[in-house]
Order: C-alpha cells, then structure tokens, then sequence
C-alpha cells in the first residue's frame, strides 16, 4: 500500500494531468471574466473595498477624522467607480474625480483611493481615444494634485511626504497606467488587424480555391463535351450506312448497329459524367421523376386556375415530335410566366397562347395586370433563368409591359429538321 502510494505521489503523468487540469480551469475562469466584463470589475471593486476597510481598521484612529459606518460609505463610492469604469466609463471618471478631491478639502478618507484612480487611468487609455483618454486622465489626477499642493501646509501631515515627492509620484504614476493603457490599446488593434487579415486571406484562399475547381469542372467538361460528340457523330454515321446496307448486306448492317449500340452506352456514360462534374455542390440531387413537358403545360394551367388566376390555353399548330430539351424549355417559360402573374398582376386574367409553325415555334404568355415591378431593366432571377433556356436552343425572350395594360413574356424557337440541321427563315438548313 505505502509503495503504491509512493509511486502514484512519483507518477509524471499524474502531476501532468493535474497541471493540464489546473490550466483548463483558468483558461475557462479568465473566459468566463471576459464575456462578463461588469461582474470582473464588480470583483475588483469588492477587493479594492474589503482592502480599504482593513486599512481603516488597521491604521491609527488619529488618521481619521469621521466615524467609521461615514468613512466607509464614502469608500464605498470609490470602489463603486471600478465596478462601472468600462460601462459609463465617463461617470466614473467625473465621479472619483470629485472622490479623490474630497479628502484634501477635509470630506471623508483617504485609503484606497491611489488605487481606483489607476485603474481608471488604464481604463480610460484602453479603451477610449488618445483625446479623450489624456483629458480622462488629466481629470482624475490634476485637481487633487492642485488642491493639496496649494493647501500643502495643512494636509502635508496627512499626506506624510514632502510636496515635490507627491507631485512626482503622481506625475510617474499617472504616466505609467496611461503609457500602460495606450501599449494594451495598441496591441488589440494590432492583433484585431492581424485577424482581420487572416480572415481576409483565408477568405482570398477559399474564392480561389473555388474558382480553381470551377476552371477544372469547365476543362473537364470540354473535353467530355468532345467526347460525347465524337461518339454521337460516329452513331450518325454508323446508323446512315446501315439504313443503306441494309437490304444488300444485313452481316455488315448487324455489325454496324452493334457498334452504335455499345457507342450509344459509352456516350451515355459520358454524358453523366459530364453532368456530375457540372453538378455544384449546392444542387440537389437529380428526380428519379421524368421531366415535364407540352402534355403537362394542360395541368399547369389548371393548378393556376385553382390558385385564382383565371387562364386561357390557346394551341395552334401541330407540335409534332419535339425534342425533350425543346419541351421542357416550353413548359418552364410558361410555368415562369405564369407564376409571376400569380404574385404580380394583381386582379387579372391571362392568356397561353402556343404557335407551331413550320420553322418557327412561339410561346406568348399574357396578362391584364400591373406586372412583376422591376427597376430599370433588370431581370428577376426566374426571367433570366427564361433567357438561358430559350437561348441554349437558339431562341430569343422578349418581356414588358404590354400596350394598353398588362405584361407579356414572348419566346421564339426556331424548329429543328429532321436531319437534326437547324431551319432558318427562308427554309434553308444550316
């Protein structure tokens, strides 16, 4: 047992761990002054008062020239001082100013006094302005300095020391907690510039970060944007010469659809990886769910007359067989537009209207109320988000006030042939 105790007293890492202990409980106790800043200096101020009444009591009676319960009330306004010098940093100022002066002029006591007035020499130097503090300092130090330096014949014995000696010593002392205060002032500005900075660079370091995976993401997606395409180029070869080998050489025809086949699954593959790297990382996940298209455009109307939105479909044309991108890009132009008049237009009615032409499809979505309010001609998030759609497919967006009352959003998409060549205004594909 005593060899046990003795090698638990002898154990270095018990004595580490108690150290260690022993931080983590100062850390958290100087943490906790910190966030509270009022119950430190209340702190401060209870043992700068608790030392003033030993004094009082320990010090001769011929010192005093009150009572006891009136001196140490008037103490007690001293050290009051400290406990509110960095919340009204002014009041306390004005009042110990008064405080000290008091003694010289034979109201109250003079013990513990030295010591609040130090206190807040430091505090008004940390915390406030050059100006400001040296006129803070200059208050709580020259008028009891004058006032006892003129009437040094009389409070001389009080005081205990020749009058250059005093004048000095509070000269030296208030310039030292000044200095001292300034030093601290300066410091915290110097590591908060230091932080800021840091802040800064990692905030510069964190941007280019992003933007060097941006600049990645993009080569990447060209070079599979390449990929895709060579495949899906040698897919419309393969298939154009088996459509004409077909009824000649069906060996060579088999072949031939079996290497598109397998191409059409490595373009896919490529394809989603291309749309991973696309991907941020603050985009949701892809639905399972199939996109909507010109069959849900009906549904939708429905939904926004249910909302109170009364809404006219209009189709002319034949839509024919449209490429999925082409009809997802109808529906959310008509889905936008039709949202915006739900919030914006107020007590109104709105038309659908969409035109299938032979070279041309247009989708018009109107309203007879006040429209979306926008500041000059600045697009809301869901317009532009119309634009890039419509432009990816080579259209044009048009959105404003309609004559007479109203706005209208107007999409033109120029139909594709069916060689997957691009129809222009004269017929001609290009």
């Amino acid at each position: 047992m005593v060899g046990a105790a003795v090698g638990a007293a002898d154990d270095p890492d018990r004595h580490a761990r108690g150290y260690r202990r022993s931080v983590r409980h100062e850390q958290r106790l100087r943490e906790a002054l910190r966030a509270r800043p009022l119950l430190a200096d209340s702190l401060l101020a209870a043992a700068l008062y608790l030392a003033d009444v030993v004094l009082w009591f320990a010090s001769p009676q011929t010192l005093h020239p009150t009572s006891w319960p009136l001196s140490l009330g008037f103490a007690l306004i001293g050290a009051a001082t400290v406990a509110i010098r960095r919340r009204w940093i002014w009041l306390a100022v004005a009042v110990l100013s008064a405080h000290t002066l008091a003694p010289f002029i034979g109201v109250g006591g003079l013990h513990t006094e030295g010591a609040a007035v130090m206190a807040l020499t430091y505090t008004a130097a940390a915390y406030l302005p050059a100006p400001r503090a040296a006129f803070a300092t200059a208050a709580l130090w020259l008028p009891a300095v004058a006032v006892a330096s003129l009437r040094y014949d009389d409070v001389g014995p009080f005081i205990g020391v020749p009058l250059l000696y005093f004048v000095v010593v509070n000269a030296l002392a208030a310039l030292v907690f000044f200095l001292i205060g300034r030093t601290v002032r300066h410091r915290r500005a110097y590591v908060a510039a230091l932080e800021d900075r840091a802040r800064t660079a990692e905030l510069n370091q964190t941007a280019a970060t992003v933007q060097a995976v941006a600049d990645e993401r993009r080569r990447i997606a060209r070079e599979l944007h390449d990929v895709v395409a060579h495949h899906v180029s040698v897919m419309g070869v393969l298939a154009t010469g088996s459509r004409r080998m077909l009824a000649r050489d069906p060996a060579a025809t088999d072949e031939a659809l079996a290497t598109i086949e397998e191409t059409g699954r490595t373009a896919l593959r490529e394809m989603r990886r291309l749309l991973d790297v696309l991907r941020t990382d603050q985009e949701p996940a892809g639905e399972l769910a199939p996109q909507p298209g010109l069959a849900h455009i009906t549904g939708l109307v429905e939904q926004v007359r249910e909302a109170g939105l009364p809404v006219r479909l209009v189709v002319e044309g034949d839509p024919g067989p449209l490429d999925p991108g082409v009809a997802l890009t109808i529906y959310r132009v008509v889905q936008e537009a039709l949202t915006n008049a739900l919030k914006h237009a107020g007590t109104a009615t709105a038309e659908v209207r969409l035109d299938f032409g032979r070279y041309w499809m247009t989708v018009e979505v109107s309203d007879t109320g006040r429209g979306p309010t926008l500041s000059g001609n600045r697009l809301g998030h869901g317009l532009l988000g119309m634009r890039e759609r419509v432009s990816l497919y080579g259209g044009t967006l048009r959105t404003g006030p309609r004559p007479g009352g109203g706005y209208r959003v107007y999409a033109k998409i120029p139909v594709e042939a069916l060689d997957g060549e691009r129809v222009g205004d004269d017929g001609r594909t290009g």
